[in-house]
């Protein structure tokens, strides 16, 4: 299992974006670096590590910076970045050797959905996957599911997964045996 962090602000505004909630730049929840610090470092025996997302992490570079340098000091857990900044709009910032030196990997680029892929951890086929350390490899990567239906003690449907599809009908989709809905735990 993995814990999932969603950055909020994005100013790129690809178009068809799974995650357009998460582009205003008006704060939804707040936490402080070490508050989520704190409660990552809680978990931490029970994960394998945490994936940062967006909206788009990179606008928060300092806090992201901090967040990571945090994690890395007290845990082994690895970290996967995904972000619409290229490869090379990276390498032009200040802080990258210190931000790079705490990622296993990094997907980059905008999402294209004229190229949409959804596979592998890639949303789109011009998107680029860069492995900074050798814990994960692209077949780990493409071993990955598209996506996948969560669905919540209190019987709330949560879909996670690289542009995962929306269900209009989550009920007549998700029935199992008895008709009763199936409870499960986020996994990857």
């Amino acid at each position: 299992m993995r814990t999932a962090i969603w950055f909020q602000g994005c100013s790129l505004g690809c178009p068809g974006c799974f995650n357009p909630d998460t582009h205003s730049h008006s704060p939804r929840l707040i936490l402080s670096v070490e508050e989520l610090t704190e409660e990552i470092l809680a978990d931490a025996g029970e994960i394998e590590g945490i994936t940062l997302s967006g909206g788009e992490p990179l606008e928060q570079s300092e806090g992201l910076v901090d967040l990571l340098t945090g994690i890395r000091r007290n845990t082994g857990l690895s970290v996967v970045l995904f972000t619409g900044w290229t490869w090379e709009e990276i390498q032009e910032q200040p802080e990258r050797d210190v931000l790079l030196a705490q990622v296993d990997v990094v997907l980059a680029g905008r999402y294209n959905s004229t190229r949409r892929v959804a596979h592998g951890l890639m949303g789109s086929a011009n998107k680029t996957a860069h492995f900074l350390t050798d814990r994960y490899t692209l077949k780990d990567l493409e071993s990955v599911p598209t996506g996948e239906v969560v669905v919540q003690p209190d019987g709330s449907v949560v879909l996670t997964g690289v542009a995962p599809l929306q269900l209009h009908k989550p009920r007549e989709l998700l029935r199992v045996g008895n008709g009763a809905l199936s409870q499960g735990k986020c996994k990857g």
